[in-house]
């Protein structure tokens, strides 16, 4: 298990909707370009209430990287099952419901290291192991054999690509042709 699961958070319904607003911030419009008066204000809480919870912004974006992982692998793993009958072509088809999303921003772990770079190394061990995770569940939807581990570092490799052009190009389809590509000629071997 990676360093993803290891921090069960208090729950409590103002840590919640703090979480929920950040998570919808952060995600939308830039953890950078989001302040924490403007969580405190879009969540309805107060400044104790929020610092009672989250001590500092770090502390909030650690658990909103936490939550998104959590969020983010559950429906990226139901939609593999969803599309478990088109074989590996499955993560093309996930991908392609999660950018023609309107709320479609990018990975919020690839921006959110490229935003912060080096500044927080917590970000990018949580980053890390969500793109280890993603890459477990794409092996996963992979035929079982000697090169299936190999092949899945190399999807999620161009999964992060299609994410990536998928991001600056707003074109869902012209970002998944690469990838089904990748795909086709990594399984046909």
């Amino acid at each position: 298990m990676n360093d993803m699961a290891s921090k069960p958070a208090p729950t409590s319904a103002a840590r919640e909707r703090i979480l929920r607003t950040a998570h919808d911030l952060f995600y939308g419009e830039g953890v950078r370009a989001t302040g924490i008066d403007r969580v405190i204000a879009d969540a309805g809480v107060t400044k104790a209430t929020f610092y009672r919870h989250f001590p500092s912004k770090n502390d909030l974006v650690e658990a909103f990287l936490h939550f998104r992982h959590e969020r983010w692998m559950t429906w990226f793993d139901d939609a593999l099952a969803r599309h478990a009958s088109e074989g590996p072509m499955a993560v093309v088809h996930a991908l392609r419901e999660w950018f023609t999303q309107s709320t479609f921003r990018g990975c919020a772990f690839i921006n959110t290291v490229v935003e912060l770079g080096g500044s927080v190394p917590a970000f990018e061990a949580i980053s890390r192991g969500h793109k280890q995770d993603m890459t477990d569940s794409i092996r996963r939807s992979l035929p079982a054999d000697a090169s299936s581990e190999a092949n899945a570092s190399a999807i999620a490799l161009a999964v992060d690509g299609a994410i990536i052009r998928a991001q600056y190009t707003h074109d869902a389809e012209a970002a998944l042709l690469p990838l089904s590509r990748l795909i086709q000629a990594l399984v046909s071997r």
